[in-house]
This record gives structure tokens, sequence and C-alpha cells, in this order.
């Protein structure tokens, strides 16, 4: 993680961002490159809800927050069913209202860490203040059902592998509807995109199945792209992964040609843009993977739009 954090040290990128890990997990890897001097802006797009606690997750947020310096987006997914289920014994009764009331209960603790318990909180549980940058809760959303929560409930709404009209169509006019039931402000729409550098040695869709190929077996994720006009099927992630390619969802080119591709997602409405080289880097290594994210952030600066890209 070292030489993308670099990147955002270096002001060549504004975030560092990390999925879900279930092997080093994301929180400690944030606090350890801060503990080696990269105090950076961090966000997690997102960790599972089902793995910790709502106090467990503000604790772990706004000590981030106090260890980086900055303010944190702490994004929180519901997970599948069948993860859920294998953890708490049985999937959610509605993903949707789990979601409103984890991320109810991660900003209730946020926001009353520095009040002490008046006796009539039905023994609600607080936390000790500590001074810390604002912690910003973001839910991940790909269904225009999400969208609506994370406008009642969220700071953040972040999408993965969605495509910048599908964006601007479905999840951005679901996500104002939302937040005008709950009388808040629109949260920010930050997405996730994978992107590759065409170089001679590469195929392009061998590095979309391998970026993509747990999220495109995913019924969820195929229901999404179908939604958007891709020909996918969650039983057939090679096919789905085609699919990604030709429609510039997998944006994949020269670097000048990807960041005129990301600055799309700038026009369609979205305030934060996440790269993802995933795909590069498990097919090429990690110096590959850096070079292309230095050259895409290169075009980026180069291009001069405005498009905020991480």
């Amino acid at each position: 993680m070292v030489p993308f954090a670099e990147f955002v040290r270096d002001g060549w990128a504004a975030r560092l961002w990390q999925g879900q890990s279930l092997s080093a997990d994301t929180h400690q890897v944030f606090a350890y490159l801060a503990g080696m001097g990269y105090r950076v802006p961090v966000g997690t797009s997102v960790v599972l809800m089902p793995l910790r606690h709502p106090m467990d997750a503000a604790i772990q947020s706004r000590s981030l927050a106090m260890l980086t310096g900055h303010r944190m987006v702490l994004g929180l997914g519901p997970a599948t069913p069948d993860f859920v289920a294998g953890l708490h014994g049985k999937p959610y009764d509605s993903p949707r209202d789990a979601c409103v009331a984890y991320l109810g209960e991660v900003r209730r603790l946020l926001d009353t860490e520095q009040t002490q318990p008046t006796g009539d909180d039905g023994g609600a549980v607080s936390l000790p203040g500590m001074p810390h940058p604002y912690v910003e809760t973001g839910l991940g959303v790909l269904r225009p059902a999400l969208a609506r929560a994370a406008g009642r409930v969220a700071d953040t709404a972040i999408s993965w592998m969605t495509p910048p009209g599908y964006v601007r169509d479905t999840l951005l006019p679901a996500m104002a509807k939302g937040a005008a039931e709950a009388g808040r402000p629109v949260p920010r729409m930050v997405t996730v995109v994978h992107a590759a550098v065409d170089r001679p040695h590469r195929n392009a869709y061998r590095l979309a199945y391998t970026a993509a190929r747990a999220h495109l077996a995913g019924p969820h994720y195929a229901d999404m792209l179908r939604r958007a006009g891709l020909r996918v099927h969650h039983s057939r992630p090679n096919l789905g992964a085609r699919a990604l390619v030709d429609s510039g969802t997998f944006v994949h080119g020269t670097p000048e040609e990807v960041a005129v591709q990301l600055a799309e997602y700038g026009r369609a409405g979205v305030d934060e843009v996440v790269l993802n080289l995933a795909g590069v880097y498990s097919e090429h290594g990690q110096p590959e993977a850096v070079q292309d994210l230095q050259d895409i952030l290169a075009s980026c600066r180069g291009l001069e739009n405005g498009n905020p890209i991480r």
C-alpha cells in the first residue's frame, strides 16, 4: 500500500481508498500507514456491516480520523445474505432497513460522544469525548433502494462498477428523493472505477475478468448492470467481463483516453472517482499497477477538467 499512499501524500490523488479485507484488516492497514508517516486522508469502499458492531465501527473510524489528522470516509455495506447468515444465523430481514439503522447508530455515536447520559435515553451507550476530524458515514449503493436510503442517512454514497449514465439517471435521483424525504442535504457521490492502461502485453478482457469476476458472479451486481443496459448474467462472469470492457465500464486505453473517460463521471454528477487497478495488480504485479496509476493521474492533471480523480 505504501506506493499508493505516496500518491496521496505527494498531491497526485486526494484520498487513499481500500475495500473490505479478510486478510489484513482495512482499518489496521490505514493505521499502520499513518504510523509510518503517511498521514493521508483515507476511506473504506466498503467495509461490511455484519463484521462489526456499530460502536466498533464508530471507534475505528474516529481513531483513523485522529491518527491521520484528516476527515475519514467510513463506507459501509450490508454484504450478501449468505455472508450475513453465516455470521448472524440468518440474513437481514431488510438490507435497506438494516443499513438505515446501522448508519444511524454510527452517526449517533459519533455525534453524541461529548455529551453525558441524561437518564432518559433508554440506556443507550455513548463514546467518551475525543477531538478528531469529522467522520463521513458512507453507504455502498448499487440500486435505487439503497441509493434512496443513502439519501436519508448517509453523508456519502459509494457505488462500484456503475456506468456514469446509470449514476446520473438512476442513483442520483433516488438519492435526492431520499434526502428530500428526510429534509437533509443530498450526500456526496463517490464511484469506484476499474481501469487499466492499454499496453502491448495485456488483454483487456482478462484484466476485467480478474478484477471483477467475484462481483460479476453476484446476482445484485448483474441486476444493476442490466439496469444500466449491459447484457450480463451472474452465471457467466467471463461474458460479463467482456461487457464491462466493450461498454467502457472497465475504463481502458492510453492514459489520455482513460482520463477523458473518467471525466464522464464528473459530468454525470459524481463528486469523487476512485481508481481501482486491481486487474493490473493481480495479473502483472504491483510495479505495473503503480506505473498505470502514475500515468493516469498525470493525464488527469494534464486534462485540467476540474474532475477530482482519486
